[in-house]
């Protein structure tokens, strides 16, 4: 019988690595979070394989977790006092990148599709299937992982207007590509059903479907937020703060899995409600407490992420991934620069925002799994394999999903690398982290 390395194990040597070689990453003028995903790359299927993929979904909810203490983070710096001052400017920015993003992607795929007209085998050979590989690829390009941005800044104590400006667009980046990726799915699948003859009556449907999980989101983490805050002015220990704190990230949690939302936008409203509500008194004692929490998470979130990471998929990019890379990155530093131009923030705003918005990972690929399971099964026959029917929504959302899972490898690795680098030439990051 084959002898398997007990879980608590592998969660004990992942912690106390990911402590030693964040330090070293560290000494190398390096975020520590790289130094988190090289000891998961290490630990998983890619080298060691000590964290395989049962042990992966075994532990899929430390990195809900974690990412859950993200959202509040950023939930805690969206403060209506800054958000008022900045005006229209930073309404524009969220906007501006997260539709550069999506323009530039969908724009360049379709005309790659185009010129040469689909792809050798011609299982995508007609407009309508460029049309929707365009929409999808430009949808999924808007997302922006706010885990690596967040760990970053936290971790060189950032502070300044940029430093705000990138908690406010990785805030609400979520909400607004949710809403863009429903409709684009929506569209794509109306277009590959017509194709067929077949029409469906679900579209205004699905375009509601986004709308509602945002709001009900919204709503749930606002409810949250105010019994938290009710219970939290009677605390007078930090243990007892602490304690309270989780609990209620673990029901926020519990309850977004009941019903069907996004834990990541209930928990930032969560975090956006205590900060916008309560004394300075009572956030500086959970700033304190999520100071000693976070680094700890970091470990667990950025090291199981490396273990999910299969360095070699990245020999399958291809030529239609490096145009995703190359179109995602152009249009979220131009977009932003542009948007932030016309809202007219500061200048280290304009010029080092789009720089700090590349990372993606899990929400990104959330939403290709999405599509090609919506997809399955839906446009015209262009192949059997096996006996087995392909159809064209079969090959969209398979080129979608490993294109989107292999250029998030690239994105999480050189993403947080540019965040630092973004917020040392703005001349927030005061000092080296001790």
């Amino acid at each position: 019988m084959e002898q398997t390395i007990p879980v608590m194990l592998i969660v004990g040597l992942l912690t106390l690595a990911g402590l030693y070689v964040g330090r070293l990453a560290r000494c190398l003028k390096l975020p520590s979070i790289i130094g988190f995903m090289v000891v998961g790359i290490a630990m998983g299927p890619s080298i060691l394989g000590l964290i395989d993929s049962r042990m992966e979904r075994q532990l899929s909810f430390i990195t809900e977790i974690a990412l859950a203490f993200v959202a509040f983070s950023i939930g805690l710096e969206l403060r209506v006092s800054w958000l008022r001052r900045q005006g229209f400017g930073i309404i524009l920015a969220i906007l501006g990148q997260c539709f550069g993003a999506f323009l530039a992607v969908a724009f360049c795929i379709y005309i790659y599709m185009v010129v040469t007209l689909g792809f050798s085998t011609a299982l995508l050979s007609t407009p309508v299937h460029f049309v929707a590989l365009a929409l999808l690829f430009g949808a999924v390009a808007t997302a922006t992982d706010p885990a690596a941005t967040v760990a970053v800044i936290q971790e060189y104590k950032a502070k300044g207007s940029l430093t705000q400006t990138l908690y406010a667009v990785v805030g609400y980046d979520d909400a607004l590509g949710v809403i863009i990726f429903g409709f684009a799915l929506a569209v794509s699948r109306q277009l590959l059903l017509a194709e067929t003859g077949a029409t469906s009556s679900l579209l205004f449907g699905a375009f509601l479907h986004p709308l509602r999980e945002v709001f009900l989101s919204l709503l749930v983490g606002a409810a949250i937020g105010t019994l938290f805050s009710l219970l939290a002015r009677t605390l007078k220990s930090p243990a007892n703060m602490i304690i309270l704190l989780v609990g209620f990230i673990l029901v926020a949690n519990g309850l977004c899995t009941v019903l069907h939302l996004s834990f990541i936008l209930t928990s930032m409203m969560f975090g956006a409600l205590v900060a916008n509500t309560q004394p300075h008194s009572l956030l500086q004692r959970i700033h304190n407490d999520l100071e000693l929490l976070m680094p700890l998470l970091f470990i667990f979130l950025f090291g199981l992420a490396g273990a999910n990471l299969d360095v070699a998929i990245l020999s399958k990019i291809g030529v239609i991934g490096v145009i995703y890379v190359v179109a995602r990155s152009a249009g979220k530093v131009v977009g932003a620069g542009l948007s932030a131009t016309a809202g007219k923030l500061e200048p280290k705003v304009k010029k080092y925002l789009g720089i700090g918005l590349l990372s993606q990972a899990g929400v990104a690929i959330g939403l290709a799994l999405i599509a090609s399971h919506d997809l399955a099964g839906v446009g015209v026959e262009v192949a059997k394999v096996n006996g087995e029917i392909v159809t064209s929504g079969d090959i969209i959302g398979s080129i979608i999903l490993t294109t989107t899972t292999a250029s998030c490898v690239f994105f999480e690795i050189i993403g947080p690398i540019l965040v630092k680098f973004a917020l040392n030439r703005a001349g927030e990051i005061p000092s080296p982290p001790d």
